[in-house]
């Protein structure tokens, strides 16, 4: 990011008095700032949301609402307060200057003001006003690429889904609310049938469509809570937080017809005639009060779902 020219800097100025302003004006349009006019403390408040100027000129004695309640509003809002506020004053008072210090104004000239001490001071709090919108502005993008960064080092990086590493963290947490809130949670393994014939017969891509195929039926048909990943090869595994066995047998049944039912290239050169998937369900606490033990069953389950046919879910 660039830091801008005067040019493109934007300077509301705030004064009732039309002189004042207009001599402002003057002097920073001849500057080449583009320049905002308000008559009044409520007018500028509105001009600050609707132009959002870099720097604001801003008169003390105004009726009604006075420079120091603008700026310390200003200063208030999250929206507003990097906005430098220079207070224009024929007020030359110590106890003025700390008024408008704590209303958080970050400069002060008083009136009549000389034009070439105006124009530094202006220029000068541009500058360092630029360099905060850059700071902003890289930090923002560091912030963005951080969770890019964590988002992939989550995420199968061919499905899209959560990947084995994250499964695993997320199955522990899952499994610890679970027993602090007297909770189910039950974890389904599934794997395709037959797959390795599959990409022996079409090829990997071929194969690596199939996998993202089955990823979206899986992000389809399950909730924002549960959580679908790959776990290897062409296992996934799906873990569903607040959900007991008979309810994760439905789930994994409808998966299981839904894969069944949708068409999937050269399926019907597959062993079985389809391409189909296999599961194994179990439960926290029925099944066991471990990860470890949860996927072992699970996973015993899915080799006796292989067994007994394939293409069938197993939860006892």
């Amino acid at each position: 990011m660039e830091i801008p020219t005067k040019k493109e800097a934007k300077i509301l100025v705030v004064d009732d008095i039309a002189i004042n302003l207009e001599l402002q004006k003057a002097y920073l349009t001849a500057a080449g700032y583009k320049v905002i006019e308000a008559k009044s403390g409520q007018e500028a408040l509105q001009k600050v949301r609707d132009e959002k100027p870099d720097l604001i000129l801003l008169d003390v004695m105004m009726p009604k609402m006075s420079g120091y309640e603008v700026c310390k509003i200003l200063k208030n809002d999250p929206e507003t307060q990097f906005i430098p506020i220079v207070m224009v004053t024929a007020l030359t008072s110590v106890e003025d200057k700390i008024r408008g210090i704590e209303a958080g104004a970050d400069d002060f000239i008083s009136r009549p003001f000389n034009k070439t001490e105006l124009m530094a001071r202006v220029k000068s709090l541009l500058r360092i006003k630029f360099l905060q919108d850059q700071l902003h502005q890289r930090m923002q993008e560091l912030s963005e690429a951080r969770e890019r960064l964590q988002q992939l080092a989550i995420t199968d990086g061919l499905t899209g889904l959560f990947n084995y590493r994250y499964f695993r963290e997320q199955l522990e947490h899952e499994i610890n609310r679970a027993e602090r809130h007297n909770l189910d949670v039950s974890l389904v393994m599934m794997d395709i049938d037959f797959f390795k014939y599959y990409n022996d017969r079409n090829g990997h891509l071929a194969g690596d469509e199939v996998l993202k195929h089955i990823a979206n039926i899986l992000c389809s048909n399950v909730r924002k809570i549960d959580i679908a990943a790959r776990y290897g090869g062409e296992e996934f595994a799906l873990i569903l937080p607040e959900t007991d066995k008979n309810s994760a047998v439905i789930v994994a049944e409808k998966i299981r017809k839904l894969i069944e039912d949708d068409p999937i290239p050269h399926e019907e050169t597959q062993p079985n005639g389809k391409l189909t998937i296999s599961m194994g369900v179990s439960n926290f606490p029925d099944d066991s009060r471990t990860a470890k033990g949860l996927i072992e069953i699970a996973d015993r389950r899915l080799y006796n779902a292989k067994q007994a046919g394939r293409n069938v879910v197993i939860a006892e």
